[in-house]
């Protein structure tokens, strides 16, 4: 498939780095963005496309990638305007051929490429043995091949340079299981051990990292684009992000490479959770997310995105508007409490133990 491109001089400045939780250290060369080269997959909507957007802003160059042509051909104009290069790619992440393509199309335009952002993710919402075999495979195939395809397509290019950042987008449900989402699970819990793994082999390259990005639940259209079985409206559980708090997120790894990056305030608490009681966390969930889904109403099944591209473009979901929610934020905070008297109580029987 041929890119459609256009180029413009870029310009731009050094972004702050965002509130958000690191872990491991960060890159203590700072680069600017205004001749780097980013390529971007699932950039036509949501924390894809608000992440385009403010990379522009930087300066940044752009490859941007996605299945449906109309969207990133409006992206690349927006990003144009204002004052970076932009070449668009539609680019199914399924197909590994695709990939290598989309790698081969941004470094003839540019020259190179200084990071890869494996941004896509679908889902499908409903019990396990009643959602299609086929959608189960095909997130797994979007999610965690897809990041797979991306990473081998562009890390051949970083170890020739000896430097490069690849940033798999994960989720909070890398860590916290999330019941009626099976596959959407299985593929994130394999995308950080995907990126784990490759990140050892990479350990001889201090210029290349491998960022794990995990956002608590975003109001981006992911969600109303997914699959669903369940009968049932679907909707995050408040509280959610604004995707341009996303996005401020990977422009600053352009700069400032670092490990693991968690944004959101229930996914330290999550994330202990599970480390400590994993067994309760699921039953916790489970019972709050089978009463969520009873309370929801009614809608027809839908394969949404999975198998065709999203015909929406926006960035934001429309789900911060929806404050009818608001006791499950008290689920967040209930978890973060049981972590801590789970923590307290296993800390207590140790010492007792050692006495």
């Amino acid at each position: 498939m041929s890119p459609i491109s256009a180029a413009k001089s870029p310009v731009g400045t050094t972004p702050s780095t965002p509130s958000s939780a690191h872990d491991g250290p960060a890159d203590a060369t700072p680069r600017t963005l205004r001749s780097q080269v980013v390529v971007l997959t699932g950039a036509s909507s949501g924390i894809g496309r608000a992440t385009a957007l403010a990379f522009a802003a930087q300066g940044a160059s752009l490859a941007l990638a996605a299945r449906n042509q109309e969207p990133l051909q409006s992206l690349a104009a927006e990003c144009e305007a204002a004052g970076a290069r932009a070449l668009a790619v539609p680019t199914d992440v399924t197909d590994p051929a695709a990939m290598a393509a989309l790698a081969e199309s941004a470094i003839a335009h540019f020259g190179h490429v200084d990071m890869w952002i494996n941004n896509v993710g679908v889902g499908a919402v409903g019990r396990f043995e009643e959602t299609p075999l086929a959608s189960h495979r095909r997130v797994v195939e979007a999610n965690l091949l897809g990041h797979m395809h991306g990473a081998y397509a562009i890390v051949p290019h970083f170890r020739e340079r000896g430097r490069g950042t690849l940033v798999n987008m994960i989720s909070l449900g890398g860590w916290v299981a999330t019941p009626y989402a099976t596959a959407y699970t299985a593929s994130k819990f394999g995308i950080r051990g995907f990126s784990e793994s490759l990140r050892a082999e990479l350990a001889e390259f201090p210029g290349i990292h491998v960022c794990e990005v995990f956002p608590t639940f975003v109001d981006s259209p992911g969600m109303s684009h997914g699959a669903n079985y369940s009968g049932h409206r679907v909707a995050p559980p408040p509280p959610v992000l604004d995707p341009r708090r996303v996005a401020a997120s990977l422009v600053a790894l352009a700069t400032r490479p670092r490990a693991r990056t968690y944004i959101g305030a229930p996914a330290r608490p999550g994330i202990l959770m599970h480390a400590l009681a994993p067994n309760l966390m699921a039953r916790v969930l489970g019972w709050v997310g089978g009463a969520a889904m009873r309370r929801a109403a009614p809608a027809a099944h839908s394969d949404g995105n999975l198998f065709e591209p999203s015909r929406g473009c926006a960035i934001d979901g429309g789900f911060r508007s929806e404050r009818k929610t608001k006791p499950t934020d008290a689920v967040w905070l209930g978890l973060g409490a049981i972590a801590a008297v789970t923590a307290f109580a296993l800390f207590s029987r140790n010492a007792r133990s050692t006495r």
